[in-house]
């Protein structure tokens, strides 16, 4: 007999880090490719921690005073036109709809047969048709400030793409706010982006970098432009969201004016800013391991997981009665504010099929239960965070009492592994040539794997534009929180006041 592979996912992330990535969405029964090229379904385990990221981030929304709300997917093409770095910025990503009606083709196909009086786009992000609104609900002063999001889907018509990180049409969040003056809208701007830190750190358990972007990779039609930034265990960067402030360049592209408290018409300050399905990509490729998905408790769309181990005898029924017994003592218990989420896995299939799911899965918690743990009141309990053979047996009693600190221990020892991770791969590099070798791989068995991220003095030009280009590394972000630091740009010699981010990145 064959000797079985040491790891559930083949390749491992070692042997080939893209396609380990498309073999745990696949193991953990997350998405699958649609029928519609660069689309993707979302299958019931990954869209559950997608409704996770959902409901707490909106909880964060409202708290800070948004409301949510639903605005045309179609744009009509003149509002993209109205704001020409954004319309430029957007173009050969757009999907037109030019017809209405279909007819028969006479040849038992089908032909579009109504011609659109003016071409409508395929959102790609609704700065343009919430400005139209936004232009019709503010009069006065009195009507600001506007905190409006929504969830929905955006279409952007990618040629390369990847599921979760990269699709043509994905879901997210879009905010999109008004306001009296800059100041109040700058704020809103740096709040939000703290609102996604936040979210990343404490409920993803992903650490990430606050910064802010540069000109050139800033969001179109933006004044300014903050992001977060992970780094994935491939050590390239993800960008993990964006909050964009966009002065009055959309507004005066719009006409949303108002009359302010002195009498006078004045231009309203606007900002956006939104995360999508991408997170649920920098998930797995954050904690994922060469078993599949690592859930960190607070996604998890389930807490704890328990197997009934039966041996065909009379003890069936008795292991059975003592599990559902166990369910009900754990739904009892609360973490992070909600009742523990379990489920009683009772399906006809082998054990070891059944468990390896859940593992690939990324539960959090595998009770197993059989003869010998219910005679002895105890839990046989495997965490996803060890290795899939390491397992405690623990008293019942116990465990149940003792399950929120185990599941707020795993969330914390994740964000722990994965802050190490990035510190350990992260470098102030002072010369050109040390940044070159920084980003060339090393091993061509493994290419993928190298580099990590760069902190780097620098100065924007054609210089460093050029070697970026060549190395396919990208300026990731200026960090808030550094502080001003004189050095010399390695790719110009220019002063330079302070150090940005560089990395490779998805």
């Amino acid at each position: 007999m064959a000797k079985p592979p040491p790891h559930a996912i083949q390749p491992t992330r070692s042997e080939d880090y893209p396609e380990w990535y498309q073999q745990v969405i696949r193991a953990a029964d997350l998405a699958e490719v649609s029928p519609v090229r660069g689309c993707m379904v979302i299958k019931p385990w990954g869209y559950s921690i997608w409704e996770n990221m959902q409901a707490a981030l909106d909880r964060m929304f409202k708290s800070t005073g948004h409301v949510n709300a639903y605005f045309p997917l179609f744009i009509p093409m003149s509002y993209l036109e109205k704001e020409a770095a954004h319309v430029e910025g957007f173009a050969k990503e757009c999907a037109v709809v030019t017809h209405h009606r279909l007819e028969p083709d006479g040849e038992g196909g089908l032909r579009p047969a109504g011609p659109l009086e003016e071409p409508l786009v395929v959102r790609p992000t609704s700065e343009t048709i919430i400005g139209e609104m936004y232009s019709k609900w503010i009069q006065s002063y009195r009507d600001l400030p506007i905190l409006i999001n929504q969830w929905a889907n955006v279409v952007r018509w990618e040629m390369r793409t990847r599921l979760f990180l990269r699709t043509a049409e994905f879901l997210w969040q879009e905010g999109h706010t008004a306001h009296a003056t800059q100041a109040e809208a700058e704020e809103e701007t740096r709040k939000m982006l703290d609102v996604y830190a936040d979210f990343a750190e404490n409920w993803m358990a992903m650490p990430v970098i606050k910064g802010e972007k540069t000109a050139e990779e800033r969001f179109p039609g933006a004044v300014a432009t903050y992001s977060i930034e992970a780094m994935m265990q491939d050590r390239k960067a993800l960008q993990a969201g964006t909050s964009h402030f966009l002065g009055q360049n959309f507004s005066r592209a719009q006409e949303i004016k108002f009359q302010d408290e002195t009498g006078q018409e004045a231009y309203a300050w606007t900002t956006s800013w939104g995360v999508s399905t991408r997170l649920v990509g920098g998930l797995i490729m954050t904690h994922g391991d060469d078993d599949g998905m690592i859930v960190p408790p607070r996604l998890a769309p389930q807490h704890v997981v328990i197997l009934p181990v039966l041996r065909g005898d009379d003890s069936s029924a008795a292991v059975m009665e003592y599990c559902h017994t166990l369910k009900s003592q754990i739904e009892t218990e609360s973490f992070n504010g909600q009742p523990v989420r379990v489920t009683l896995d009772t399906r006809d299939i082998r054990g070891g099929e059944k468990t390896w799911q859940h593992i690939k899965r990324g539960v959090p918690l595998r009770v197993e239960i059989g003869p010998r743990d219910m005679e002895g009141d105890h839990c046989f309990v495997g965490r996803r965070d060890q290795p899939p053979k390491q397992k405690e047996s623990i008293p019942r009693a116990q465990f149940v009492s003792t399950l929120a600190e185990q599941l707020q221990n795993m969330q914390q020892q994740l964000f722990d592994r994965a802050l190490q991770a990035r510190e350990e791969a992260t470098r102030d590099i002072d010369n050109l040539d040390e940044f070159r070798d920084f980003f060339t791989p090393k091993n061509p068995k493994q290419p993928e794997i190298h580099g990590g991220l760069a902190r780097c003095h620098f100065s924007e030009g054609e210089e460093m534009s050029a070697i970026l280009k060549e190395l396919k590394v990208s300026l990731r972000c200026v960090p808030l929180e550094s502080e001003r630091e004189d050095g010399e740009c390695i790719f110009s010699k220019r002063p330079s006041h302070r150090r940005a981010i560089f990395a490779k990145a998805y």
